[in-house]
């Protein structure tokens, strides 16, 4: 997977909110050995003073790039002061953009999405902006400067997978140069899998990792989820029908 000017060994991206605790969260990172670790910024002023050098051994045992998000931010001005501060306190360039309109379902603002996109990206910022499939939105946040978009699968923490299985499909289709992360409602490993077989380039999650009732496990089902979701993808699945293909030959059959 590749992404602005970097090429990452895993297609799986992963949060570190939630988690029971400090070393739950730590363990799950090294079993997903995921190629980003999101976490927010906010996350990090309040968790107090162990939480960074946490992250930053498990980025040096994993290979993981550190990956602020702008999680909680309303506004456009939010976001882009949320991403400087980010890149303060974080030492990255590297942003997940959010901006959310809805505080019921969390979905993106698409006005100040393209707004703060536009700024932090001519500030030198690789903006990841978590969207929706619309393609309109996409037209104008690669305008804005974007190489990477991060539709939803569904409402953040929802767990309800691809509710829009053909508006991702025709996203996939109209940007097929585009590296297209789906970000939040994923629920089980086989909504990854789903994802990466419809030729996503990966997946970002929190949730389901860490309120699962073994984060550690399922962070390892994940990852394994991915790598055979993009395999099936490589090889080209057979097309659905609407009637049966019988799979036995007919030459040969005993006559009557």
């Amino acid at each position: 997977m590749r992404l602005y000017d970097q090429t990452f060994a895993s297609r799986l991206m992963l949060g570190t909110a939630l988690y029971p605790s400090p070393q739950v969260m730590a363990d799950a990172t090294r079993a997903a050995r995921p190629a980003l670790l999101t976490v927010s910024l906010r996350r990090e002023g309040a968790g107090g003073g162990g939480f960074w050098p946490l992250l930053q051994a498990l980025c040096t045992e994993t290979g993981a790039r550190l990956l602020p998000n702008t999680a909680g931010c309303h506004t456009a001005r939010e976001a882009i002061t949320t991403g400087q501060m980010a890149r303060e306190v974080f030492e990255t360039e590297w942003i997940k953009l959010e901006v959310i309109a809805d505080p019921e379902t969390l979905q993106p603002d698409p006005f100040g999405l393209v707004e703060a996109a536009r700024v932090l990206s001519e500030d030198g910022f690789k903006v990841l902006p978590y969207c929706t499939e619309d393609l309109a939105v996409a037209e104008k946040l690669l305008a804005a400067g974007c190489k990477v978009l991060m539709p939803w699968g569904a409402p953040i923490g929802s767990a309800r997978g691809l509710n829009n299985v053909y508006g991702l499909r025709v996203l996939r289709a109209r940007f097929p140069e585009i590296p297209l992360i789906v970000d939040a409602g994923l629920g089980v490993p086989s909504h990854a899998a789903q994802a990466l077989e419809l030729g996503y380039d990966g997946v970002l999650l929190n949730t389901a990792v860490a309120r699962a009732d073994d984060p550690v496990t399922m962070a390892r089902a994940f990852a394994m989820a991915v790598d055979a979701g993009r395999l099936a993808y490589e090889a080209g699945p057979m097309a659905a029908r609407d009637m049966a293909a019988p799979s036995t030959p007919t030459v040969g059959l005993a006559a009557l």
